[in-house]
Order: structure tokens, then C-alpha cells, then sequence
């Protein structure tokens, strides 16, 4: 007996096709971020650049937005895996209603409304807020650092580039004397007129490189420069400071800062902005990408990159970044040992933020009193040492026995427990590990996307992310 299947009509035509919007579910994350982008984004700024009729007309740049925040979302970033998909998926084909633009006008859309795409963000994050995805009780701060799109093996130190450009410098000038007599030479055997004797190509490559190196060389030795002249600014101003309350520095002047770059001082060559950071994968050519993170539904709030390895000078940036952005300024700052000084735990108390901040581990000083007593060492004047008051703690002190006497309660816990798990879904999930731009300000609005997409896809799934917070959740 022959079983009966469902017929497979893959030959017959459609005569009533469906509209693309009929590709994907009513609830799919497609239709929700082109509703969004339809119906609640302001892209003046991007739609008021186009003016002129002459030409093919451009696509909808509403619809290429969308393009972008969606394929965002899906951790497709590359121009030509956009554009397959845009052939291939029907998800993408409901976006761009089954007609795909090429890569080329991806990547050029892209780059041409960076900027603006990047300004999404604040849109992107307000809609969060309106939809009670941001309280502001408690929020995260931590960066991560992501690889440039630049091999850290392109980039050379200081030392190195002296010598290396003299190498190629001599080279070249070793072959174009050789290139010289063999053309005298051949001058005599054929004549002047005669052509296809040129200088070797890479012989004029090899001219160009040692011309880029001594133009980094230039660069790195500016930058020490204004560095050294930056230092001796602020020294002059803190010794005028000192002379004005009455207060004269002890021991030896100071040294100037050196003109002349650190040896080991590097620059890129294919991203010179760039800068290599230590990571957990090794030494990497990389940027210090920067968030801060909400507790109520891990939404982000502030975010920038820095060309610094270190964390310590983005508190302040990022907590009035906050406080643009939305208007008001956390009640609580969590945020890990990079962030910690005494001049940050002040700026905290200045702007009546509670933080907490870890302060690494400390070496206690434990002094072994019955060893003293043993060895007869105890004095009268370290009897009237330990009869004195006990010193006022310093900040970072006073910040470890907070932390301390808070417990496993202490809103502490949340400076790993909010900004971690939202860099893995960025890096892990989406894939995001690696900018595709480079140039430190294509790279900040790169950033802002990557963000702002991040923010979107928490809006898409909606309230319900109140009730599974990561305090409600420690609190339960």
C-alpha cells in the first residue's frame, strides 16, 4: 500500500504571490527592527544628505538602516556576507523586499553615514528608557579590548625604525647604482632611446616603505614631544600651586621629561591609531572598547573607545557621558580594580555617586608582637607609637572595608555580573571580536552601532526583562 505525501508544487508559478512581509512570523526580530526604524527613528540626518536627482536613484536609506541594525543583530558585519544574505535569506529578503543591494553600496553606506548611525544609539537608548528598561539604581562600568583591524606583526618600535629605514635606504641606494652603470652599459650597446630598462618596482617599494618609516618615526617623536612638554606644564603648575600656599618641595629637582621617544615605543602601519594592549588572548593590536552597563535589564547607557590600555581614566568620561545621555546620574557605580584611585573614589563622592569600586589585593602589614617581646625589641617609643591614634584611611582604604563589610550582599557583586555577560553576547554570540574599520573615529561609531544593536535586541524582547534583572534576582 503507498502512503500518500503532501504535494510539492517546487515547478508551479504563484499567480497570487505574497507580500515579503509574509517571508517571516508576525513576532520575528525582522519586522520588529524595521517597525522601529520606520516608525520611531529620527533619521533626518541621514535622509537630509540626499538632495540631487541626477543619477540612478539611491536605495531608501530608511531601508539600508534597517539593513545594517538588522544584520547587526544577527552578527553579520562583513559588506559581502550582508549582501549573500540578502539574496539567499528570507529574513534579509523581507527587509530589502527582494531587492538586494550590492556589497560595494553596503559598505559605502556604511562609511558614508557612520556618524549618523552611530547618534542611534541615544534614540535607541531613550526608547529603552520610555519602555522602563533603565532605572539607573545600579549601574556597571568595565571595557573590554577588541582587536583593530591591523596585525600587531605590521607595527615597529621606535629602536627598530632607525636602523631598518637605513637598511632600506642603503639597499635602494645600492640598487639604483647598479641600475645606473647597467644602464651606462646598455646605453653604449643599444642606445639612449631604447626603452625596458626601468628601475625595478619593488626597488621603488622597498624606497616607499623606508619613507613611511621615517614618517612614524616623525609621529612617535612629536608625540614625545608634546608628552614631555605636557609633563613640565603640570610641574610648573603644581610647583607655582605649592609656592602660593607656602610650601616648598624636599629633595633633589626633578629630571625633564625626555624629548625623544621610549626605544620600545611602536606604531602601527596599517592602523596607526591603534595601539598594542594586553588581553587574555596575549598582546594584541587592539582598541579599548568602554560600557556601562544598567542593572534593571542590562541595558547599555555610555560607551566610547580609548586608545589607552588601561581603564583608570574613563570613570569620569563615562559617568558624565550617563548623565548626558539620559539626564540624570546613577544613584550606584559598581566597577572593577582598573577604575581604582584616590582620585577617582573622590570624583565619586564629588558627584554623590555611592561606588564601589574593587581596589585589588592588598598587602596587610602584620606585625608579629610576640616575636618583639622575644627578641626584647619592643621600645618606649614604639609603646608610644601604638598608643597614637591610628592615621585617617585613605580613600581606597575606606572604599576595601566597605566592599568587605558589605558581604556577598554588597551591590559589589554587580560590577562582574552586568557588564560580563553583555560583552559576551557582543563578542560570543554576535560574533562582534574584531572592528572592520580603522581610524580611531570610524571606530568609535562602529562601536556606537555594535551598542546600539545591543540595546535594540534588549528592547525587542521587552518588559519582561524587568522582572529577570540581576537584582531582582539576587534579591530573590
Amino acid at each position: 500500500m503507498s502512503k500518500t505525501f503532501r504535494a510539492w508544487k517546487i515547478d508551479e508559478p504563484l499567480f497570487l504571490p505574497p507580500t515579503v512581509g509574509d517571508f517571516v512570523a508576525k513576532d520575528h526580530l525582522a519586522r520588529f527592527v524595521l517597525s522601529l526604524v520606520k516608525d520611531e527613528l529620527d533619521l533626518v540626518e541621514i535622509t537630509g544628505t540626499y538632495g540631487s536627482e541626477r543619477g540612478q536613484p539611491p536605495y531608501d536609506p530608511t531601508m539600508m538602516t534597517a539593513l545594517l541594525l538588522y544584520s547587526y543583530s544577527c552578527g553579520i558585519y562583513s559588506s559581502r556576507r550582508i549582501a549573500k544574505a540578502c539574496r539567499e535569506r528570507v529574513d534579509f529578503m523581507s527587509i530589502v523586499a527582494l531587492d538586494p543591494p550590492d556589497f560595494r553600496t553596503i559598505s559605502d553606506f556604511r562609511k558614508r553615514h557612520l556618524k549618523a548611525l552611530s547618534k542611534l544609539f541615544l534614540q535607541i537608548l531613550r526608547l529603552c528608557e520610555k519602555a522602563g528598561l533603565v532605572k539607573l539604581g545600579h549601574v556597571a562600568l568595565d571595557g573590554t579590548k577588541i582587536k583593530a583591524n591591523a596585525s600587531k606583526h605590521k607595527a615597529m618600535s621606535y629602536e627598530r625604525m632607525e636602523k631598518r629605514a637605513a637598511e632600506l635606504e642603503a639597499e635602494v641606494a645600492k640598487w639604483l647604482s647598479a641600475a645606473d652603470a647597467a644602464d651606462a652599459t646598455e646605453d653604449k650597446l643599444h642606445g639612449r632611446d631604447k626603452t625596458g630598462e626601468e628601475m625595478p618596482a619593488w626597488v621603488a617599494d622597498k624606497k616607499r616603505r623606508a619613507e613611511r618609516i621615517r614618517q612614524a618615526k616623525a609621529e612617535l617623536e612629536a608625540e614625545a614631544k608634546a608628552a614631555a612638554e605636557a609633563k613640565l606644564k603640570a610641574a610648573a603648575e603644581a610647583e607655582a600651586k605649592r609656592e602660593a600656599e607656602g610650601r616648598r618641595r624636599g629633595g633633589r629637582k626633578a629630571a625633564p621629561p625626555s624629548i625623544a621617544p621610549e626605544p620600545k615605543a611602536q606604531k602601527n602601519f596599517t592602523d596607526p591609531e591603534s595601539r598594542i594592549m594586553k588581553s587574555k588572548d596575549g598582546f594584541v593590536q587592539a582598541y579599548n572598547a568602554q560600557a556601562a552597563v544598567d542593572s534593571e535589564a542590562q541595558i547599555i547607557v555610555a560607551q566610547d573607545v580609548t586608545q589607552s590600555g588601561v581603564d583608570s581614566g574613563q570613570l569620569f568620561p563615562m559617568t558624565d557621558a550617563i548623565e548626558a545621555n539620559l539626564g540624570r546620574k546613577p544613584e550606584q557605580l559598581s566597577a572593577d580594580a582598573g577604575y581604582c584611585s584616590e582620585a577617582n573614589l573622590e570624583g565619586l563622592e564629588n558627584r554623590k555617586i555611592d561606588g564601589y569600586v574593587a581596589t585589588g589585593r592588598a598587602r596587610d602589614a602584620v606585625v608579629d608582637k610576640d616575636k618583639e617581646q622575644d627578641k626584647g625589641e619592643v621600645t618606649a617609643k614604639s609603646a608610644e607609637a601604638t598608643a597614637a591614634p591610628a592615621p585617617t584611611p585613605t580613600r581606597v582604604e575606606a572604599m576595601r572595608a566597605k566592599i568587605k563589610a558589605g558581604g556577598h550582599t554588597s551591590p559589589y557583586r554587580f560590577r562582574k555580573i552586568l557588564p560580563e555577560p553583555v560583552f559576551g553576547q557582543i563578542k560570543q554570540a554576535r560574533g562582534f571580536r574584531q572592528f572592520l574599520c580603522r581610524g580611531f573615529e570610524k571606530v568609535r561609531g562602529e562601536w556606537a552601532i555594535v551598542c546600539t544593536v545591543h540595546n535594540l535586541l534588549k528592547l525587542a524582547q521587552g518588559r519582561s526583562l524587568s522582572a529577570a534583572s540581576p537584582i531582582a534576582a539576587g534579591a530573590g
